[in-house]
């Protein structure tokens, strides 16, 4: 297939300047996170530098409370001919023991771009387990729910 890399996992702590007000790890530094996450994946994938064209479904499972570790898995699961899609899960536990729980999870969308800022062609990505071929197919799905989403949008686009 490719030996390019499909999946990365990036680790921070979380401090003390990542708190909200209620106390835990603000869903802004976690998104932050993912970002780089994304980046770093597609990045890792293509060969090329990347820009984010959607974060969505994002689903705050868990609060992370400042001074765990926190893991940003990042994961091929779709390409299309310029775009990735890349299930992302946070997992978070305390730093002195393996145990890592689930907080968030969510899928985001970036996009090769060449020197000019255009969009460019990525490596396909063929899933080749029952286990791959089903996140595929469920990024599939979503592509097509995105799809009615953004069309539903556009009324609300002409309001503001």
């Amino acid at each position: 297939m490719t030996d390019r890399q499909r999946d990365i996992t990036l680790r921070f702590l979380a401090e003390p300047a990542d708190v909200n007000f209620g106390g835990k790890v603000h869903g802004g530094a976690v998104m932050k996170w993912i970002d780089l996450a994304a980046y770093a994946c597609a990045a890792g994938w293509s060969g090329k530098y990347c820009i984010t064209a959607y974060a969505g479904g994002i689903r705050f499972v868990k609060p992370i409370l400042v001074g765990s570790l926190v893991e940003v898995s990042a994961m091929i699961i779709y390409t299309g001919r310029t775009s990735m899609h890349i299930g992302i899960d946070v997992k978070a536990g305390d730093p002195k023991n393996q145990d890592r729980q689930l907080t968030t999870h969510c899928v985001v969308i970036m996009v090769a771009v060449d020197d000019d800022g255009q969009s460019t062609e990525v490596l396909q990505w063929i899933p080749q387990s029952p286990e791959d071929i089903a996140l595929r197919d469920s990024a599939i799905r979503l592509m097509e729910m995105r799809k009615k989403i953004t069309n539903e949008m556009e009324a609300h686009t002409k309001v503001c």
